[in-house]
């Protein structure tokens, strides 16, 4: 035996609802965009590759290499 279900439809006033600021979403999604993608920070800039003058200061230019 099939069953019969009812649900009422929302009245057309309730159905839509414009946001309250419609583009406030695509707003914020370019901003955290352009904050991520244009960020000042570059950590590559601030890698350090290789001794610094307080190991060269301890060790000399080229360090020492233990012979055996």
């Amino acid at each position: 035996m099939a069953s019969v279900s009812t649900t009422s439809s929302p009245s057309p006033e309730q159905a839509f609802e414009p946001p309250a600021r419609p583009f406030e979403e695509i707003r914020a999604f370019w901003r955290q965009f352009f904050v991520a993608a244009f960020s000042p920070y570059r950590p590559e800039l601030h890698y350090m590759r290789g001794p610094g003058p307080a190991w060269e200061a301890k060790y000399g230019r080229k360090g020492n290499s233990r012979s055996a």
